[in-house]
């Protein structure tokens, strides 16, 4: 089996879990990534279930995330415009698994940027920065012990992802200090800034950038970086208000159907 075989084989396995609702304990041992190559390549195989994406997700950007997820560093994964929501919205909540939500930071490209970018480069090519909620998931029963290169195939744990409003002057914000606040139900759950994501949004969206030149890609104009959560995952379920609080910046505010 060649190597392209044996990834679309890899995705179309993660989308039958992923499109069912079920859950799987591990890919068949001819199937599963042998790497974190072989796990991007599977990632990408699943466009053809998918459809569109419109930028990436990164995980695991704390030392508590990496521990709980047994890797040592974050994983990036794709966004795909079906899983995508607006404030507002009531998402479906019959096929989450992680049950948790994550208050996030996302930039959005303005231009493409190449993966040896400096700093500087890098933060010139944005176009914007949002306030974001997402509510990762995985298709793996024990996502836990499922390792990098099964992860990778399995978008890093998306799920569905709420895009908040843009942030006026956000060039002029000093993120790592900004604090932010998860609330179910109206009763705050957790607290955190934007320096949980490796110690600045900025510095996340830098690793990314590299990280993806690993794999011969790289962001494009337009692409939607989501960083990392800012607090401690939230859990969650069926029927909860969520709303994340960025102070002065604003808010994202939806629920999970009955």
């Amino acid at each position: 089996m060649s190597d392209e075989t044996r990834a679309r084989a890899a995705a179309d396995a993660i989308w039958t879990a992923w499109s069912s609702g079920e859950r799987i304990a591990e890919l068949p041992a001819h199937l599963r990534p042998r790497d974190d190559a072989e796990g991007m390549a599977a990632q990408a195989a699943l466009a053809r279930h998918a459809g569109a994406s419109y930028g990436w997700k990164i995980a695991a950007t704390t030392t508590a995330g990496q521990a709980h997820i047994g890797v040592t560093g974050p994983l990036p994964g794709l966004l795909f415009d079906r899983f995508r929501h607006e404030p507002g919205e009531v998402l479906p909540s019959d096929d989450m698994h992680m049950r948790v939500v994550e208050a996030e930071f996302a930039y959005r490209m303005g231009a493409d940027v190449a993966p040896d970018a400096g700093r500087d480069e890098l933060l010139a090519a944005v176009d914007g920065l949002h306030l974001a909620v997402e509510a990762p998931d995985s298709r793996f029963t024990r996502f836990e012990t499922a390792g990098s290169a099964q992860l990778l195939a399995d978008c890093a744990c998306a799920g569905r992802f709420v895009l908040g409003p843009d942030v006026p002057g956000w060039r002029d914000l000093d993120l790592s200090t900004w604090g932010t606040a998860v609330w179910i139900n109206g009763a705050e759950a957790a607290t955190g800034s934007g320096g949980t994501v490796l110690g600045d949004p900025r510095t996340a969206l830098a690793w990314i950038a590299a990280d993806l030149g690993r794999y011969g890609l790289q962001l494009r104009a337009g692409d939607v970086v989501t960083t990392g959560t800012t607090t401690a995952p939230v859990p969650v379920g069926p029927g909860d208000e969520v709303r994340a609080e960025f102070g002065r910046l604003g808010e994202v505010a939806f629920r999970f159907a009955v």
